[in-house]
C-alpha cells in the first residue's frame, strides 16, 4: 500500500515539475501586444510536448477578471497595460499539477497587490503540515493580505486534488472560518489566494468559453451526439469551447447543456471592479511541512 502511494505521488510530482517548466515559457510569452490566443496555445501544446495533458484550458483573467477568461478559437485579442493571472493545471494518468502567477503590464503600479497575494502563498506554505487545520490556512492568507491593506476574495479558494478532478474537498478558504478540515500527510492540495483592491468578492459575468462533462445523457440531436463522444475523453476534466470541432458546435453545445450534460464555467469577475492578483501552488503535505510540486528544483 505504501508502495502505490509512492507511486501515485510520484505522478503528482512529475505533473509538477512539467507545470513549473511551462510556466516559465508562459511568463516570458505575457507581453504588451501578444496575443491572448498565442499564449493558451503555447501552454496547452508543451504540457503535451512534455508528455503530460491539460487538466483545465490555460486561464487567462486579466484586471478585475478573477478566473475563468480562456481565448476563443478566433480571438485576436492582446494584451495590454493589464494585471495578468495565468493558471495552468495539468495531468500525467489523471494525477493534477495546478498553479498560477500574475504578470504585472501595468509598469509596476500594482507590484504590491501582486505581491499581496505572492506573501499569502508563501505564509501559507510554510505553516502546512500533517494535522494543521484549514481554518488556521485561511487565517494566515487572509493576515498576509490585510496586512498590505488589500482584501481576500472570500468566495474562491484552495482545493483538494484528486485523479482526474482539479476541485475536491478539502476548501481551503482565503479567509478564517471558524471550523476547518485537517489536513493529513499525503493529502495534495492547492493553496490558492487571490487578493484584490476592490470589493473582496467575484460574481459571474462575460461568455462561457469554458465547459465540463457533468453526465453523459441521450440526445436526439447527431451532432450533439458526436461531440458527447469528443468529450467524453477529457474524464470529467473542463475543456475549452476552442478545443472543440466547429461544425454546428453552438448547436450542440445547447442541446447537451438543455439535457443537464455539461457545466459551465463562467468568467469570474471581481464584483467592485477591483483589480485581482492570484498566486498558486500544488503542495503535497508531510509530517512535518509540506512538499511543493510545483516549483522549479
Amino acid at each position: 500500500m505504501e508502495e502505490e502511494i509512492e507511486v501515485v505521488l510520484d505522478k503528482y510530482r512529475a505533473a509538477g515539475r512539467i507545470l513549473a517548466e511551462v510556466r516559465e515559457g508562459a511568463i516570458e510569452r505575457v507581453k504588451e501586444g501578444a496575443l491572448l490566443l498565442e499564449v493558451a496555445e503555447f501552454v496547452e501544446q508543451s504540457i503535451r510536448e512534455k508528455g503530460a495533458e491539460p487538466a483545465f484550458p490555460c486561464n487567462i483573467s486579466r484586471n478585475e477578471e478573477a478566473a475563468h477568461a480562456t481565448p476563443s478559437i478566433d480571438d485576436e485579442t492582446v494584451f495590454g497595460k493589464d494585471l495578468v493571472k495565468v493558471d495552468i493545471g495539468l495531468h500525467i494518468d489523471g494525477y493534477i499539477a495546478d498553479s498560477a502567477v500574475t504578470v504585472d503590464l501595468t509598469g509596476g503600479e500594482n507590484a504590491e497587490l501582486v505581491g499581496a497575494a505572492e506573501a499569502a502563498l508563501n505564509a501559507a506554505i510554510k505553516i502546512i503540515r500533517d494535522g494543521i487545520s484549514t481554518a488556521e490556512i485561511g487565517e494566515v492568507i487572509e493576515n498576509a493580505i490585510r496586512e498590505r491593506e488589500y482584501k481576500p476574495v472570500v468566495n474562491l479558494s484552495g482545493h483538494g486534488l484528486a485523479r482526474y478532478n482539479a476541485h475536491t474537498p478539502p476548501t481551503i478558504p482565503n479567509v478564517r472560518y471558524e471550523h476547518g478540515v485537517i489536513l493529513k500527510e499525503n493529502d495534495v492540495v492547492a493553496i490558492e489566494p487571490f487578493a484584490t483592491d476592490g470589493a473582496g468578492k467575484v460574481v459571474e459575468g462575460g461568455n462561457v468559453a469554458i465547459y465540463g462533462l457533468r453526465k453523459a445523457k441521450p440526445v436526439r440531436v447527431s451532432e450533439a451526439k458526436k461531440l458527447l463522444e469528443e468529450i467524453e475523453k477529457y474524464q470529467g476534466l473542463p475543456f475549452a469551447k476552442r478545443w472543440l470541432p466547429r461544425e454546428r458546435l453552438d448547436l450542440a453545445l445547447r442541446t447537451l447543456k438543455n439535457v443537464g450534460a455539461l457545466r459551465e464555467y463562467p468568467v469570474l469577475r471581481e464584483e467592485g471592479g477591483g483589480l485581482v492578483s492570484q498566486a498558486e501552488h500544488t503542495v503535497i503535505v508531510t509530517k512535518d511541512g509540506c512538499e511543493v510540486t510545483t516549483k522549479r528544483p
